[in-house]
């Protein structure tokens, strides 16, 4: 597997696809979308972003200042529930990173507080790498959740992406969840799709990097597939997700509210080429005066070991052995 930075590359895949062409797969490969900063607006420069550190832990507070500070952005600092409090009942905050405590249960309730005292604020948990904390993270509607240590560049995508949100709480709702199974109804929004890829990621954390980042990146563009062509990005309609792990293999189903689609009739993407024609779906495209791309049904069969689709085509599921 050959990789670079933000994108997943197979071998596999270049293989099939011609050094001209290659270029292309960029618009198929899966990344964390970094949405537009508030920085300016228009031209003009708006008010600095504040953020809210909670945490008891003073080396915690380094850390996470450490990876988020920058200009434009105000970061306070809060060791414990009380200290939190008076910082949100004195100022306004964009976004309050809590930490888990020493009782592993803080930065749920830290998230309950936040929500009463400053609804519009998003809330970004940090705490152990497993999949409870993650989903009671889920259930209490947070806008994300990071392992702690938290990785850099998760991080700092996650806050610029809280940062710019639209307040969204019930954009991905918990129709049921156990370590084993979790299932989801998610809004046909990008946002939504993003955040709702970061949780996928952080119930895997166990896992390889690689194994993991293959998941995520297959899980996307499934997802994001689901929500432009199934859903066509309407937020009043949803997307329903299925991850499940056994001891051998991660499954994920995808569902969308879409009328599906046959494999035969799909001439636009890479996966429908003739032997003799390895980029026709290029062409097709150009005449059809849509963007390039078309390669993500072609990428994600490289990324898992199994794929299927059901007879309507409105849903997926793949399989990836560990």
């Amino acid at each position: 597997m050959r990789r670079s930075p933000g994108y997943v590359f197979s071998s596999d895949l270049s293989e099939k696809i011609p050094p001209f062409a290659a270029g292309r797969l960029e618009t198929a490969c899966t990344r964390m979308v970094c949405w537009r900063s508030s920085k300016l607006v228009n031209g003009d420069a708006v008010s600095s972003r504040r953020l809210l550190v909670v945490d008891p832990d003073r080396s915690a507070h380094e850390l996470i200042r450490g990876i988020l500070e920058r200009e434009g952005r105000s970061i306070e600092e809060a060791f414990g529930r009380s200290d939190a409090e008076a910082h949100l009942r004195a100022a306004r905050f964009d976004v309050v990173v809590a930490g888990q405590g020493q009782n592993g249960s803080d930065g749920l309730r830290m998230a309950r507080r936040v929500r009463t005292l400053q609804p519009d604020a998003r809330v970004i948990l940090t705490g152990d790498s497993s999949p409870a904390h993650v989903i009671g993270a889920l259930r209490a509607r947070v806008f994300s959740y990071c392992h702690y240590p938290p990785p850099a560049g998760p991080l700092n995508d996650i806050v610029a992406q809280a940062l710019d949100a639209v307040a969204g709480q019930n954009d991905i709702l918990v129709v049921s969840a156990s370590p084993q199974w979790v299932t989801l109804d998610v809004r046909c929004k990008m946002e939504a799709g993003d955040r709702t890829t970061h949780f996928a990621r952080e119930l895997q954390a166990d896992l390889p990097l690689p194994v993991r980042e293959d998941i995520a990146s297959a899980f996307r563009e499934l997802l994001f597939n689901a929500m432009e062509h199934g859903g066509n990005y309407n937020p009043k309609k949803r997307v329903r997700i299925w991850l499940m792990r056994t001891a051998k293999a991660v499954i994920v189903k995808i569902e969308d509210p879409g009328k599906g689609f046959s494999m035969d009739a799909l001439p636009h993407a890479a996966i429908s080429n003739p032997e003799d024609s390895p980029i026709r779906h290029v062409e097709v495209r150009a005449e059809a005066g849509q963007r390039p791309g078309g390669f993500g049904i072609l990428m994600t069969r490289n990324l898992v070991d199994e794929l299927i689709y059901n007879e309507r085509g409105n849903g997926v599921l793949f399989i990836k052995y560990l």
